[in-house]
């Protein structure tokens, strides 16, 4: 029978932990959390009833990344001798929650660094939705002022990729409607409480969706999965046309027909032959 080591190398162990049902940690994460020397935790009374289901008695040290530049200088003092683990309220650290400053400081120092995979609900929710996961953005959390809303939209609407947004309940339906907005009224899902007991998926359109948590504002985590936009009209005879026009006031016709071929994905000798008719 094996035996867990009596301590773990110096260095940094990033920790991922459940998301809901405290069955979701890994062996591996529930034995680093047991041997660590001590265990950063963004609140202590969360990360308590983790490790109390680890076994684990190992000392907390409250940390986030806005802590005081000390803490993160004493923990990767601490690093050099002996072994700090990284543990979010939730999930994966560093995704949405702190630690990249610490991990980054870790590293400048020299320390050892490994980290322990794990549930995160970003990648969760894609596995739920039914949208396409080959090409997928996080976006974390909008943010909550309308116009910088709409700004962070408005630089990804063209994106050909499933977008993943972190929310919560009282802001879900505006920022569902924000998203229908100036995304396009795509297909997507809010999904919450995901592993435990009331996990929920919920798919239809952005206004669908906005409309049905307008009233009933949802309780728990929430994330909301957005398809990529669909494919654009073809464009019309009228549009080729003006294209070439303009194409044809500054370059050759051969060059101005491949321009708007590449740039309308239409035939580029269709093209040419149509430029010669317009150039009359």
């Amino acid at each position: 029978m094996e035996t867990e080591p009596s301590r773990l190398e110096p260095g940094l162990y990033i920790v991922a932990g459940p998301i809901g049902n405290l069955a979701d940690l890994t062996p591996r994460a529930a034995e680093v959390l047991r041997l660590a020397d001590v265990i950063a935790v963004e609140d202590t009374r969360v990360s308590a009833r983790l490790l109390r289901h680890a076994g684990s008695d190992r000392p907390m040290v409250p940390y986030h990344d806005h802590s005081a530049e000390g803490v993160r200088t004493r923990l990767i003092e601490r690093m050099a001798r002996e072994s700090v683990a990284l543990l979010s309220d939730a999930g994966t650290p560093l995704i949405s929650d702190p630690g990249y400053k610490l991990v980054r400081d870790a590293r400048a120092a020299g320390r050892r660094i490994t980290t322990l995979p794990g549930p995160s609900a970003a990648i969760a929710a894609l596995t739920l939705s039914g949208l396409p996961t080959d090409r997928f953005l996080f976006m974390g959390f909008l943010p909550s002022k309308q116009k910088a809303r709409g700004d962070v939209l408005a630089e990804v609407a063209a994106l050909r990729a499933t977008l993943v947004f972190y929310e919560s309940g009282p802001r879900l339906s505006e920022s569902l409607a924000a998203m229908a907005e100036h995304l396009g009224d795509r297909e997507a899902a809010v999904s919450r409480e995901i592993s435990k007991a009331f996990e929920e998926t919920a798919t239809g359109t952005l206004s669908e969706l906005s409309a049905r948590y307008a009233d009933a504002p949802p309780r728990g985590e929430i994330v909301v999965t957005v398809g990529p936009p669909g494919e654009a009209p073809p464009a019309s005879a009228e549009d080729a046309d003006a294209a070439l026009l303009e194409a044809m006031e500054r370059l050759p016709l051969s060059k101005a027909a491949g321009e708007v071929a590449k740039k309308l994905g239409l035939d580029r000798r269709a093209l040419y032959d149509r430029a010669l008719e317009l150039r009359g």
